[in-house]
């Protein structure tokens, strides 16, 4: 078992950043080398140890899609939820079979299908990197302190991976660059699918239910991690199911990887969130939600096809929505603006502070300003939102990493470092089916966009379309391309530059054809937005800890994190909301009508399901998007719950913990193994999680 390397007094002493107000009870999502185990310890009378932190992080796994997940047997079996391997569920699916609405299940270990780019990442090591990358930046502001935080960054990856594809090395900015540890990943590429149910019950309930409690949901599917070629071994660190289900007032932790987190942003930020950022994105979900629609409608192939793009954006625009929503409360912003302004006259009275931090405010507005201006050219050229089109983004990573390899690993793109671009290198590769009807609908709507949002007369629209219209030119570049068959983009990809010089491909031709103005407005995005903001945002944090000296939590960076709370309901509406639901509920709850249709297997199996059986149930962890497929473990270290949910509260915990009535909501492991028995006969394993 590899060894976490502590951080230095020095170094825990920096990490005690923020403000002078006494957390929540059960706040916080934890890193696993700073984890307060003595409140733990007050809090509920469970002393945990180094032991028990090394076992629970190197059983734990993220999906690099995304999502978390958790060895539960010896043999490298990965439970996560279905929504986070519906992606591989649906791309070994055909019209023929559709495993989405039938769903899967391998009676023998040779039935067991590989994903096509499904990733699995396991942390081995953390250590910290703070003076190295500091060293690195001191005194740099813009284009340089962009410019050598990635050549540090870079550099510090390479040598973490020493060359191996199996290893991932990712150098974490906590605190908003206070502190930088370097997270060491064993990673993993193939992986396995074993068993998902019905996308019927695995969404039960669809978008109404959707960050809600109730539920009643089985939102879980299981993979397995195989090792050149065979099943992991696994055997010295997984998570064995608890014999017993959990009980209100239980303590329990949630071991994940949650995404993003903005509690220790500056009120500019947040008003820059809530006046331009969210409300945009809502309006482009919207607009795309409704493109996907109308494609649907065209038959049963084509609605499958779009299911699960679908699903995503829907999920994401009631997630956006609840973050706007917390944000539009007056109490928030106050909150955040009596807290600054506290912290200014501190600084202010202090002539070495003010020295020392004084300016930073000025300089995260001024960047936040910046990003208002080019907000719209970064999305549409660079961030994803103006090329929708799988075929489009083979084509880029072609013709970047072409570009990318022949310059030295520090000067290239993050993504085409030797240690990142394995992670790409898998998607490029990929034999997952490619839809042109699906990638043009995409593409047409993404190109309106950049048309309407960037103007036609801006050069770079003039230059993309001439005289062609979105609709035209989406079609043409995606009939013509020959990128849709994977053996053309592995000779390409192994070909370099020279094959991609030499590539009369359009797509190609057309990725080069942007690429310039992409790679600009990405240049004044990292130099004029991201890099001040990252270095002001650490002067802040340290001004804070300087003053206050309160332990506090890092924002969430899609990074293992373990958080603490218990099995408890919560007070809405007047009334009470009890912790757990019953299977029986869920056929109380069923109408026989999408969304509370249950597949017929369940309808089939309905006698012999113990109706007492606790289904979901939720708990005060502190949780965010990416702790999907998080599993709950009880002080034993053994799972009693699959996180795949929180309630409607929990959508402000972008911005803050509300212990009141933030809950996670979770899949009971008693409700799976009931499942697995009696209604999928998966004997093979329901005994693999017995032992």
């Amino acid at each position: 078992m590899l060894k976490i390397f502590r951080l230095s007094p020095a170094i825990v002493a920096a990490c005690l950043l923020l403000a002078p107000v006494l957390a929540n009870a059960d706040e916080g999502m934890w890193t696993f080398n700073n984890f307060p185990s003595a409140k733990v310890s007050q809090a509920y009378g469970f002393s945990l140890d180094q032991t028990w932190l090394d076992h629970v992080r190197l059983s734990s796994i993220r999906l690099a899609r995304g999502c978390s997940a958790s060895l539960v047997s010896k043999d490298g079996l990965v439970m996560t939820n279905h929504h986070c391997a519906h992606s591989c569920i649906e791309q070994l699916s055909t019209a023929a079979r559709d495993y989405v609405q039938t769903g899967f299940y391998a009676k023998d270990a040779k039935d067991e299908v590989k994903c096509p780019d499904m990733e699995a990442n396991q942390l081995i090591q953390i250590s910290d990197v703070t003076d190295r990358v500091k060293g690195a930046i001191a005194g740099k502001d813009g284009k340089a302190f962009s410019d050598a935080l990635k050549a540090v960054e870079s550099d510090i990856a390479k040598e973490c991976t020493g060359g191996s594809d199996t290893l991932r090395c990712d150098v974490v900015e906590l605190y908003h660059g206070g502190i930088y540890n370097l997270y060491k990943y064993r990673r993993y590429q193939d992986l396995r699918l074993v068993f998902a149910p019905e996308f019927a019950i695995a969404f039960f309930g669809g978008d109404p239910d959707n960050f809600e409690f109730p539920r009643y949901d089985l939102d879980v599917s299981f993979v397995r991690i195989y090792d050149q070629g065979k099943p992991l071994d696994s055997s010295a660190n997984y998570l064995p199911f608890a014999k017993e289900d959990a009980k209100e007032g239980d303590l329990a932790f949630t071991s994940g990887h949650p995404g993003s987190t903005d509690r220790q942003d500056t009120v500019a930020e947040l008003e820059f969130a809530r006046d331009v950022k969210i409300p945009n994105t809502l309006m482009y979900l919207a607009e795309l939600r409704g493109v996907l629609e109308q494609f649907s409608e065209q038959g049963p192939e084509q609605r499958r096809i779009a299911d699960a793009r679908l699903f995503y954006v829907e999920n994401s625009y009631k997630a956006r929505k609840g973050q706007f929503e917390a944000l539009v409360d007056p109490a928030l912003i106050k909150s955040r603006h009596d807290d600054e302004a506290v912290l200014k006259a501190k600084v202010e009275a202090d002539p070495q502070m003010k020295a020392d931090y004084g300016a930073a405010w000025d300089n995260i507005k001024a960047a936040v300003d910046r990003a208002k201006l080019v907000r719209d050219r970064y999305n549409m050229l660079e961030a994803g939102q103006g090329f929708d089109s799988e075929l489009f983004h083979a084509a880029r990573n072609l013709v970047r990493y072409a570009e990318e390899s022949g310059k030295p690993d520090a000067q290239r793109l993050r993504e085409y470092t030797d240690a990142n671009f394995p992670a790409v290198k898998q998607g490029l590769l990929s034999t997952a089916p490619i839809y042109p009807e699906m990638d043009k609908t995409t593409f047409r709507f993404s190109l309106t966009l950049v048309q309407r949002l960037l103007g036609p007369d801006d050069p770079t629209v003039k230059k993309i379309f001439g005289n062609k219209s979105p609709a035209d030119l989406a079609d043409e570049l995606v009939e013509k391309t020959t990128l849709k068959d994977p053996a053309i983009r592995k000779k390409l990809l192994e070909g370099g530059a020279a094959a991609i010089d030499a590539s009369k491909d359009p797509m190609i031709l057309f990725a080069k054809l942007v690429d310039d103005d992409a790679r600009t407005v990405r240049k004044d995005f990292e130099d004029n937005v991201d890099a001040p903001l990252t270095k002001n945002s650490a002067l802040l944090a340290l001004a804070r800890f300087k003053l206050y000296g309160a332990s506090v939590d890092p924002d969430a960076t899609f990074t293992l994190r373990l958080s603490y709370g218990s099995v408890k309901g919560y007070d809405q509406k007047g009334g009470h909301v009890a912790p757990f639901t019953t299977m029986a509920g869920a056929f109380d709850r069923a109408t026989g009508a999408t969304p509370f249709k249950l597949p017929d297997s369940w309808l089939t199996a309905k006698s012999k399901i113990n109706p007492d059986q606790k289904f979901n149930f939720c708990t005060t962890n502190d949780i965010i998007g990416g702790n999907s497929g998080s599993p709950v473990i009880n002080k034993n270290a053994e799972v009693i719950g699959l996180i795949f949910d929180g309630d409607i509260q929990s959508l402000g915990g972008d911005f803050g913990y509300d212990g009141t009535v933030n809950r996670a909501v979770a899949v009971n492991s008693g409700a799976l193994r009931e499942a697995l028995a009696k209604i999928y006969h998966a004997d093979r394993v329901v005994t693999e999680l017995s032992r």
